[in-house]
């Protein structure tokens, strides 16, 4: 067992070494543009990014021509949410999304509601989830926009996104999903889900950083402006240079994700109960925020596990375990003192907010890891408390 060990894969994973190897040829020898096509260098590059564009596409049953590369989620969010309302015709709409979006939402929507847009944002229940009666209740002919991230990325709690599909469809409002944290953990068919535009991240699926996509619906067409100009590039969408290497990486990445990912959820969900069941018996005051995993294991992300410590502050408690590599929640606010805002909007407690701490499992974790977590973790929160 190497120390530190790692349960942060929710902040970013490593990447794979398949997808390394697949990259590795577009950094020096197929170095070519893909947008040059008066040559063989960039005609190989651009068939390289075609295949990349079909693996992405394939994984969440879309269309390649649907796929639009970015620099990862959070700029998929932004062109998404800002993207759509730049095409909005008349006086600012509204939007509806949910208070435990990840900044990369709520920012996009803050400043739109500095220029008059309103802004609906959902309050969860306990478990972090919203109730698609909530969505239908808001939906009016301003409706814009409904974004609501598929898997939250503090509690893993995952939202009813194929309901909240079906009522956007039948009121002609596009559905924008971040999923960020859900794309290689659990299924993603757009198609059955009934979203029309999903923000995909590379390094949270063993992809390199630097690199994502935004599915943009082709049938009907979302309409979307772009939001960075020069070139045209991506259907006009997204101008840039594209990174041929990390694009290939994306797609190797997604492609393994899907192979795997029932053998990966399911040895994840038997980690990350192990994990709860060792901690909650060591120190039977823990709290598990979000969904109960134990219950309802399919409306949680396998490997994602939030747990509160009644009478402890979690930078302390982080403080004291830097054999293991832990968060107290998003890795974009780590450096906040104030508490989280996902927690917050579930109404859990400031004091229990403050002591909460993030364990995130990926591939490459294992059982002994786990026990040696649960032990390090109870003989920290006991000396803390003493």
């Amino acid at each position: 067992m190497r120390i530190p060990i790692y349960l942060d894969h929710n902040a970013t994973t490593p990447v794979d070494p398949d997808v390394l190897e697949a990259m590795l040829p577009y950094f020096q020898h197929q170095f070519g543009n893909p947008a040059s096509k008066t040559h063989r260098f960039g005609w190989d590059a651009d068939s390289a990014v075609d295949n990349a564009r079909e693996q992405i596409a394939t994984a969440i049953s879309a269309r390649s021509r649907e796929i639009i590369l970015t620099s990862g989620a959070t700029e998929s969010n932004n062109l998404a949410i800002l993207g759509v309302a730049t095409r909005h015709h008349g006086d600012p709409g509204e939007i509806i999304t949910c208070a435990t979006e990840h900044k990369a939402v709520l920012d996009p929507c803050r400043s739109l509601e500095q220029k008059g847009w309103k802004i609906h944002r959902l309050a969860p229940d306990r478990t972090g989830r919203i109730r698609p009666s909530q969505v239908e209740k808001l939906l009016s002919p301003h409706t814009a926009l409904v974004s609501v991230m598929a898997a939250n990325n503090e509690t893993g709690a995952l939202q009813p996104i194929a309901e909240i599909g079906a009522l956007t469809r039948a009121a002609s409002v596009p559905f924008h999903t971040d999923a960020a944290q859900a794309l290689g953990k659990i299924a993603i068919d757009v198609q059955a889900l009934g979203v029309d535009l999903l923000s995909i991240s590379g390094h949270k699926i063993y992809a390199p950083k630097g690199i994502g996509a935004l599915f943009v619906r082709s049938r009907p067409r979302v309409p979307i402006a772009p939001i960075q100009f020069g070139g045209g590039h991506e259907q006009g969408l997204r101008s840039g240079t594209i990174p041929v290497p990390l694009v290939v990486g994306l797609g190797t990445a997604l492609e393994i994700a899907e192979v795997s990912r029932e053998k990966n959820m399911a040895r994840e969900r038997t980690l990350a109960d192990r994990l709860w069941r060792g901690i909650s018996s060591a120190i039977p005051s823990a709290i598990l925020h979000g969904v109960d995993r134990l219950r309802e294991p399919s409306e949680t992300l396998p490997g994602t596990v939030n747990v509160g410590f009644p009478g402890i502050e979690a930078e302390a408690l982080l403080l004291g375990t830097p054999q293991i590599a832990l968060s107290s929640g998003s890795a974009c606010t780590s450096a906040e003192t104030e508490p989280s805002h996902v927690l917050r909007a579930m109404a859990v407690p400031a004091p229990i907010a403050h002591g909460s701490i993030r364990f995130s499992l990926g591939r490459s974790t294992r059982a002994e890891e786990v026990d040696y977590t649960i032990r390090l973790i109870a003989s920290v929160v006991n000396r803390l408390r003493g």
